[in-house]
């Protein structure tokens, strides 16, 4: 009788844990766990997760929208309103990174005039004028980019990088005012008295300048703005022009005062004769890039005015025009101590413009693609002048043939470290060689 009175009795305290443990469980299945924890450490574990994530949290809860707001860094903007009515920076207070471009641009909504160029994508009036410069009818005014621009940057002070068009003097000097730790700008559509507000980004390193862009603006940065530029931002380590004017003065003027200059890149640009022999007052320039230009410098002046880049490793040359002799012969002299020559897809760079390399006799690392007017015998007269050469890539040279490779120029493969010898489909290498693991 004992036993069954205990074994009754221990029955039913079992029911009454199981029924207690269904209402416990009942409650936290209607309740949100998450809110045990405070808004740091639910931080933390959402920082955690992978990228493919990011986006479905936040339609979990509103909390969960407002602190995943706090995790973005990178943004870039579509709407302007977005900026100027100040819900941008409250939605994302912690923004590092911001691209404005697409958001200052007024595009109709029911066009089916679609417009894609570089970093712009927008839609177009069909009534659009045929003055070639499209983009202009179709941006923000000057006042409106620069009211959004201070109430971006008084609720965004941590920013470092800023890409915006159309801006004044004004709007850039209340981000500078108010974004002290700025690192990085870029500029379209950028003119000379812009560049006067830019003198007031202390810690400014990265600086990215677009003047004029065939079709879309016309814009104009010249010696003055360049010399206004270089007294201004002397801590710049990184320099691109694009679309712009100037001459001998103005990279003058850059490589004496910005002494920390690393990289300069030029593109399209519009510099009048004489130009190349101010790169050598750019005494700590590593890397010079010239980006789809038409043409180097026809007319750099006298052999003993160019001097040379002491610094300078790698010289990168895309989709240019190399068809003027003298400025090709006068590119590769400042550049005479390069270790790292990247020519791709340059139009006009015969045997006798090549040979010009010779001059860089210390070149380690040679790339060469898209460049149909050489040839084997061409490449020879210039590979076997390089005493350091040991990484060759040569794609894409139609007229570079095997049958007309010589054994002197097959010895030097063997050499390398490593070989991409692919000038055409027929090539008997085409592969990608580390020779050094043979």
């Amino acid at each position: 009788m004992q036993i069954q009175s205990f074994s009754t009795h221990n029955s039913t305290d079992s029911k009454s844990n199981i029924l207690e443990a269904k209402i416990i469980v009942s409650k936290f299945s209607n309740m949100d766990i998450t809110r045990l924890l405070s808004d740091e450490l639910l931080l933390m574990v959402l920082s955690k997760l992978p990228d493919s994530q990011i986006k479905p949290n936040y339609l979990v809860c509103k909390r969960w929208n407002n602190l995943q707001g706090r995790l973005v860094r990178s943004l870039k903007v579509l709407d302007w309103n977005f900026v100027q009515s100040g819900r941008l920076s409250i939605r994302f207070p912690n923004l590092t990174h911001v691209d404005l471009i697409n958001a200052c641009l007024v595009s109709p909504r029911n066009s089916g005039i679609w417009l894609s160029h570089g970093k712009f994508s927008m839609r177009l009036d069909p009534r659009f004028s045929s003055n070639w410069r499209v983009l202009e009818e179709h941006l923000l005014s000057v006042e409106m980019v620069d009211k959004g621009l201070k109430t971006l940057a008084s609720g965004c002070p941590n920013l470092r990088k800023l890409v915006v068009i159309g801006a004044s003097e004004m709007g850039l000097l209340s981000v500078a005012e108010e974004c002290s730790t700025l690192q990085e700008l870029h500029l379209h559509r950028c003119n000379e008295n812009v560049l006067c507000g830019i003198t007031a980004f202390r810690n400014l390193q990265i600086l990215k300048l677009v003047g004029s862009v065939d079709g879309l603006y016309h814009s104009l940065v010249s010696d003055i703005g360049l010399t206004i530029l270089a007294q201004g931002c002397k801590r710049l380590v990184r320099l691109e022009l694009s679309g712009c004017e100037g001459s001998f003065d103005g990279i003058k003027a850059i490589g004496q005062c910005c002494q920390m200059l690393e990289e300069l890149t030029l593109c399209d640009h519009r510099m009048d004769d004489g130009w190349v022999a101010a790169l050598s007052y750019c005494e700590n320039l590593k890397t010079l890039r010239i980006v789809s230009c038409n043409r180097i410098d026809p007319n750099p002046g006298p052999d003993k005015y160019l001097g040379s880049c002491p610094a300078l490793e790698r010289l990168h040359m895309e989709n240019c025009r190399l068809g003027d002799k003298m400025g090709v012969r006068a590119m590769f002299r400042v550049c005479d101590t390069v270790r790292e020559l990247v020519i791709h897809n340059c139009w006009g760079l015969e045997n006798d413009h090549f040979s010009l390399a010779s001059a860089c006799r210390r070149v380690k690392l040679l790339s060469l693609e898209g460049c149909s007017l050489l040839t084997a015998e061409g490449l020879e007269a210039v590979f076997l002048s390089w005493n350091e050469l040991q990484n060759l890539r040569v794609v894409s040279c139609k007229n570079v043939k095997d049958g007309e490779v010589s054994p002197a120029l097959w010895t030097l493969f063997s050499t390398l470290k490593e070989l991409k010898w692919r000038p055409d489909t027929k090539s008997l290498i085409g592969q990608h060689i580390h020779l050094e693991q043979l």
